[in-house]
């Protein structure tokens, strides 16, 4: 028997940084998010963001890829907020990147507190100030004309 603990922090957008979550509807986003992971048994540590991203913080068993998580997580919140356009209008696709960062249990409540402070932390700094400092911190390679 395999023992492991494998959390993410996972950092998606939709297509065009369009800005798709309004305050008022994304509770709505979050809980069904929470439902997708619940039915599948992931372990959703938080979830929030911004208009124009999302900020996951996630368990995955061994036995998922992160890219197949977040393609399968992509494809049904896509459908999810298609379906809903009276509250999501502006949503036509979500960028196919994404980005996602291994998380140990000791940066566990750090990476909980920051995701649940992103409209603060976002008065100081923009979406893309954010990733770049994220990818510099983690020492990542970027191409600057997918940021």
């Amino acid at each position: 028997m395999a023992y492991t603990k494998l959390i993410y922090h996972i950092v998606f957008r939709p297509h065009n940084n369009a800005l798709v979550i309004t305050e008022k509807y994304e509770r709505d986003l979050y809980m069904y998010i929470y439902g997708f992971c619940r039915n599948r048994q992931y372990v959703l540590y938080r979830i929030k963001g911004m208009p124009d991203h999302i900020h996951i913080l996630i368990g995955l068993p061994a036995t998922i890829s992160v890219a197949s998580f977040v393609h399968d997580l992509k494809i049904s919140c896509g459908n999810y907020m298609r379906n809903n356009v009276e509250k999501y209008p502006r949503f036509e696709s979500w960028e196919r990147s994404y980005g996602a960062f291994t998380c140990s249990e000791i940066e566990k409540e750090k990476v909980i507190h920051y995701i649940t402070n992103q409209k603060e932390h976002h008065k100081k700094i923009s979406t893309h100030d954010e990733i770049v400092s994220i990818l510099k911190t983690l020492h990542i390679d970027y191409d600057e004309r997918y940021i």
